[in-house]
């Protein structure tokens, strides 16, 4: 059974920076994509950013230029690096993973934006 284990959630004020990792039980290079979506209160999840085995990435608009996602098949982790954050940002962020098969999501993350 694949486990995703987010990590990195927390505070920031607008302006601000916050990084997420998400490790998993076992290797990540089974794993032809990887994301990092979100969810609001009132809203539907959505995908954030995600990149495939080949390490090609992509981003929502809303954070492209801000927002960098990494996968590091050593260590079994993907992240997300959030940089001039926005009180939008305020989300539970959950990791995702996915074979051909099937998906699999971590547990989430809250991170606030606020001053």
């Amino acid at each position: 059974q694949v486990q995703l284990v987010e990590s990195g959630g927390g505070s920031a004020q607008p302006g601000g920076s916050l990084s997420l990792s998400c490790s998993a039980s076992g290797s990540i290079a089974r794993f032809n994509f990887m994301g990092w979506y979100r969810q609001a209160p009132g809203k539907q999840r959505e995908l954030v950013a995600s990149i495939n085995s080949g390490g090609g990435t992509n981003y929502v608009d809303s954070v492209k230029g801000r927002f960098t996602i990494s996968r590091d098949n050593a260590k079994n982790t993907v992240s997300l690096q959030m940089n001039s954050l926005v009180p939008e940002d305020t989300a539970v962020y959950y990791c995702n993973a996915e074979t051909v098969f099937r998906a699999y999501w971590g547990q989430g993350t809250q991170v606030t934006v606020s001053s």
